[in-house]
């Protein structure tokens, strides 16, 4: 094991254990006694406690963020990696769970709890994992709060890019009814369901009644969501303020083109998934095929030869 002696690598494994054991006891003594000082460190815009999170896996590791490695973030200084993560967190919509000290927090505590758990258990069951892989570990725990943001804005595109072109098309009726385009939104999200643009608009709302302006309030949906076809409506929607352009010819305009927009890639999925379905065809089906038509003809050219 990268040559390192059994006996040695078991009694270093032996303490790694023992260490983790005297940690636990630490977190739970801080847990107890501990002071509110890291609660001063969260500085939550709004001043207010973060949300419950939908994540299990940021409920469960907050505590131990809190108490072991939030004293710890401070200690990351680059401003281009806190403001990368800042953007990570807003377009994954978990702004109000999470902010960038407890992202790095929880970097800090996987990248740890890992590979240590992984060291136990090459410890406990004798698998003989080798240092690589803990190492490995460390990375994997610490990359995993990135992937957890990804993975919420790919749900968050998905969610958005469906409802986009029926939102528009309410948009476009209501303004047609009469209804200023401020007041269209309000009785959308009113009727509507919960959704990722829905509470997003929600939050549109909010801003243009604590003073924003519509075009600032379009423009801070653009960046929370930072998905191409948002971006470009709220382009389109902010230049015809500024032109003086009929707000219902606009989003009728927009609606034509976002369902056009859906139709196409409707067709590009269509097309990809036929290409996909080549290669179960090629490995399992056509050997099938092969063995039915070709193999009475093989076995009668073996019976004629004997």
């Amino acid at each position: 094991m990268l040559g390192i002696d059994g006996d040695l690598w078991q009694l270093i494994l032996l303490f790694t254990g023992l260490g983790l054991a005297a940690f636990s006891v630490y977190l739970f003594t801080q847990s107890v006694v501990g002071s509110d000082s890291d609660a001063d460190q969260l500085a939550w815009a709004s001043g207010d406690e973060p949300a419950k999170s939908k994540s299990d896996f940021i409920n469960y590791s907050r505590p131990l963020v809190h108490n072991f490695a939030l004293k710890h973030t401070k200690k990351v200084k680059s401003e281009s990696y806190r403001a990368k993560v800042k953007k990570k967190i807003l377009n994954a919509g978990l702004s109000r769970e999470i902010n960038v000290d407890e992202f790095i927090g929880l970097q800090i505590l996987w990248g740890v709890q890992i590979p240590i758990a992984v060291a136990v258990l090459d410890f406990a069951l004798g698998l003989e994992i080798g240092t690589f892989m803990i190492v490995g570990g460390a990375a994997i725990g610490a990359y995993f709060p990135h992937l957890y943001c990804a993975s919420n804005k790919n749900q968050r595109y998905l969610s958005v890019v469906s409802d986009l072109p029926f939102y528009v098309d309410l948009l476009a009726l209501s303004s047609r009814a009469g209804l200023d385009f401020v007041n269209a939104i309000q009785r959308i999200v009113d009727k509507s369901e919960p959704s990722v643009l829905n509470d997003e608009l929600a939050i549109v709302l909010k801003d243009i009644k604590l003073g924003s302006s519509r075009a600032e309030a379009l423009r801070a949906l653009s960046d929370r969501l930072d998905i191409p076809e948002v971006t470009s409506f709220v382009s389109v929607v902010v230049d015809s303020d500024d032109t003086g352009a009929s707000i219902f010819e606009v989003l009728q305009e927009q609606s034509a083109q976002m369902r056009m927009e859906r139709f196409t890639r409707a067709e590009k999925a269509g097309a990809k998934a036929s290409q996909t379905m080549l290669i179960p065809m090629m490995i399992f089906i056509l050997p099938a095929v092969f063995i039915v038509v070709f193999a009475p003809a093989i076995i009668a050219m073996v019976s004629g030869g004997n």
